[in-house]
């Protein structure tokens, strides 16, 4: 039973984090780097995962060893450092998810034909009444990992539909023609900046 509850406490943690970075900014910048770097943007993609990966799982361990919350341990290191590090996860928070209740009202507009700041309200209360819920980190546990897989499901349909040169995308992403420290940062940022790897690390608390 308690082997079950971690699972699910992991995938939800690791869905969450996957319905956080793949926003609207996430898809706007990546459409834009697409067109500029072309084929060789595979080779931005490829390294970022691998920093996300080696900073996500640092993260992780840490808060889950520790098992304090990424201010306390902060704090710890250095008094008031935690303050710091909270202002500016709330304030990248704020920020992002303006972009990501924008980004819902549009998907509901093209999806429902509904007004985007209809569809914005609706999906504002639909996040509102899961964290309503007695039983919340359950109930956000499950809702992550649907859409997450709605999510995955979408981007596979895509990858197909949109028949992109896959043998050329595979040879560039090994030896690229151009290297874009901006769009590696960029989207390293996107991924796994700010609250985006604070929010799978805590649930894990």
């Amino acid at each position: 039973m308690k082997q079950q509850s971690n699972r699910s406490l992991l995938l939800g943690a690791a869905f969450l984090m996957a319905t956080s970075a793949i926003g609207p900014g996430f898809l706007t910048q990546t459409t834009h780097f697409t067109e500029q770097l072309a084929a060789s943007f595979g080779f931005v993609i490829l390294i970022s995962i691998i920093i996300d990966i080696g900073a996500q799982l640092n993260i992780w361990r840490i808060i889950a060893i520790s098992e304090k919350p990424a201010q306390d341990i902060a704090n710890s290191l250095l008094p008031g450092l935690g303050f710091v590090l909270s202002i500016l996860i709330v304030a990248g928070g704020l920020a992002f998810n303006i972009g990501n209740i924008a980004g819902a009202g549009l998907g509901t507009n093209v999806l429902f034909g509904i007004s985007p700041e209809m569809g914005a309200l609706f999906s504002g209360i639909v996040a509102v009444a899961v964290f309503l819920v007695r039983e919340a980190g359950k109930v956000m546990d499950r809702f992550a990992q649907i859409a997450g897989f709605v999510m995955i499901a979408l981007t596979i349909f895509v990858m197909f539909s949109a028949q992109p040169p896959v043998g050329e995308a595979v040879a560039k992403t090994v030896a690229p023609d151009t290297i874009d420290f901006l769009a590696i940062i960029t989207l390293v940022g996107g991924t796994v900046g700010g609250y985006i790897t604070f929010a799978g690390g805590h649930r894990l608390l």
